[in-house]
């Protein structure tokens, strides 16, 4: 039983110690009795907590699955005042619910095995608290009770990749798994780089998130792998066709590491486009009977995605592509990438007011409204919303630019009379787009312009006609401005002539939020570096994001720039080219 995709638990089946993440329909409101009263009674035999108890601060409200290895419950978190996910320890084989929600071992016999599990479970919740990215499972907490352990996840709708790929009815486009496979490759190197592997890897494992289509790895299942280990029940840990060799019998030549990630991800890309597993690896072990993708798939597909996905699916382990960074480069994922110790978990807490400005110093920008995913609900400084409330705008579309000379660039000793420089930020913009240099087009859209609070998150993307590098700036209604891209969670910045580059990226995801408004995009591409650091006033301590002077330097603009908007030269050498494009468009955020 898959708790994820369906609405009925199914006691009989063992994989169900997955985080819970519902079908992205609306969860009916809860009868007032249920809501607020404790109803302590269960079914006879069964290993549930009764609705309404309580374990610290969390009200189990109602169980949304049980399985052989554990038991998630929707519950009420009193503390935050928000709807969390509960899992509980519950191996059902090994143990049961004893008096005042004890849960004990049923036989001594069994006790080993139940406390491995238990400090595998435990385990996991540690080492899923320390990471915070977009594709992983966060854990807010975990502890110790009642004989057994606890763990409280975000409770999340969304679709397993598994259904997902079922309601499409044919194979995904090419543009849409490699959205898919940049954000989950990022999450594994995060996981690698602390020397930790998924090893469970499948469709029925990946949760799309709904709204966003956020792809979301599960949590690792580790306890339900040391019972099958110690139980010798290999059916109850593997996955045929998802699962590498290595993982059937570790040997000395055959060891698990980062490259049976590798193949397990590969393999869900094989089952994506071709509706079926690759053969199980045992199996092939035999007699290999892979159909290569260069051969199913030849046409519908770029040599290279599917050159990538054979590779990795080659099934002795030190003939596979053996990291995930190599896997990035074999598929063309744009950029490198690198994590970091800003996606260690960051702290929890109760929503705080801003604190107000010291005396003496000047205020910094509103916090935006575009919320770090992994900070949601935080009053992190410019972290939070950038929207303010005024009376709706009709929402800006991209600007065609008119091309001019690249010598209008050059710093111009007398500036012309008849074209003052606009006092409002959006006018500044727009009046950039317009003088932008010839042959350099910049396109820039929005995926939609209209988003709701606390839903949607923001998505675009930009081409250029040339090479260059890309700066993406915020004006807000207040007068703000803020330098959204590069960060200190995407330096890459580089574009390459004709692509396009899909943003925000996955580990600096941004939602709207509170309060609603329009706002205003400005997106720079230069033939070469440029740099708005030493301008920055104030600096967001998790992304990097930088506020900047919505008025402009004191010293206004750099040498050799005729507008203070396209920064300081940051090339290297002392004649930087000044040829730029430029692109404009605008997103309201709605109630």
């Amino acid at each position: 039983m898959n708790p994820l995709a369906s609405s009925t638990p199914d006691p009989s089946s063992d994989d169900s110690d997955a985080t819970i993440i519902r079908p992205s329909t609306p969860a009916p409101a809860a009868a007032p009795a249920e809501a607020s009263l404790a109803r302590v009674e269960r079914e006879e035999g069964g290993n549930a907590l009764p609705v309404g108890s309580r374990q610290a601060e969390f009200e189990v409200i109602r169980v949304l699955g049980e399985g052989g290895f554990g038991i998630v419950y929707l519950a009420r978190d009193h503390a935050l005042e928000r709807t969390v996910a509960l899992k509980e320890y519950m191996p059902a084989a090994l143990a049961l619910r004893g008096d005042a929600s004890q849960v004990r071992v049923r036989s001594e016999r069994h006790r080993d095995t139940f406390e491995a599990g238990l400090k595998s479970f435990i385990n996991e919740a540690r080492l899923l608290a320390q990471f915070d990215h977009p594709s992983l499972v966060k854990v807010y907490r975990f502890w110790e009770a009642n004989g057994t352990a606890f763990m409280v996840m975000p409770y999340i709708e969304g679709k397993t990749l598994k259904d997902t790929l079922k309601e499409m009815g044919e194979p995904p486009g090419e543009a849409w798994l490699m959205e898919m496979l940049g954000s989950l490759t990022e999450a594994l190197l995060v996981l690698h780089g602390e020397h930790c592997y998924h090893r469970d890897i499948a469709p029925d494992n990946i949760i799309l998130v709904a709204g966003s289509g956020r792809p979301l790895l599960l949590d690792f299942g580790a306890a339900r792998r040391v019972i099958g280990d110690m139980t010798q029940a290999l059916t109850v840990i593997l996955k045929p066709g998802y699962a590498p060799i290595e993982q059937y019998a570790e040997v000395p030549s055959m060891k698990q590491g980062p490259w049976t990630d590798v193949y397990a991800l590969a393999a869900v890309i094989y089952c994506a486009i071709t509706g079926r597993t690759p053969p199980p690896s045992v199996a092939r072990m035999v007699k290999d009977s892979y159909q290569p993708l260069t051969e199913l798939a030849q046409g519908r597909y770029s040599d290279r995605l599917l050159q990538a996905v054979d590779r990795a699916l080659k099934v002795l382990p030190e003939q596979r592509i053996q990291s995930m960074t190599d896997f990035r480069e074999a598929l063309g994922l744009t950029g490198h990438y690198t994590p970091k110790a800003g996606h260690m978990a960051t702290l929890i807490q109760a929503p705080a007011a801003a604190p107000s400005p010291a005396p003496g110093r000047p205020a910094a920008s509103r916090a935006p409204l575009l919320i770090g995913l992994g900070l949601a609900g935080l009053a992190v400084a410019s972290a939070a919303a950038w929207f303010a409330t005024r009376p709706p705008a009709p929402v800006a579309s991209v600007v065609a630019a008119t091309p001019v000379s690249t010598a209008a660039l050059a710093p111009d000793p007398a500036p012309a009379q008849a074209d003052p420089a606009p006092r409002d930020l959006p006018a500044q913009f727009r009046q950039m787009v317009a003088r932008h240099s010839e042959g350099f087009d910049v396109q820039a859209k929005a995926e939609r312009t209209h988003l709701r609070i606390d839903q949607d998150d923001l998505r675009f993307s930009v081409s250029a006609s040339r090479e260059g590098y890309v700066y993406v700036l915020l004006a807000g209604p207040d007068g703000s401005l803020v330098q959204l891209y590069p960060n200190d969670r995407a330096k890459n910045n580089h574009i390459g002539a004709g692509e396009t580059l899909r943003l925000p990226g996955a580990s600096w995801p941004l939602k709207a939020g509170d309060p609603p408004g329009l706002e205003h995009f400005f997106v720079l591409v230069t033939a070469e570096p440029r740099s708005f650091a030493p301008w920055a006033t104030d600096k967001d301590p998790s992304y990097g994001f930088l506020t900047l002077p919505a008025e402009g330097p004191v010293t206004g603009p750099a040498p050799g720039a005729s507008h203070w908007l396209l920064g300081q030269p940051a090339c290297g050498h002392a004649n930087c080219a000044a040829d730029y494009g430029a692109a404009v468009f605008s997103v309201e955020a709605l109630k």
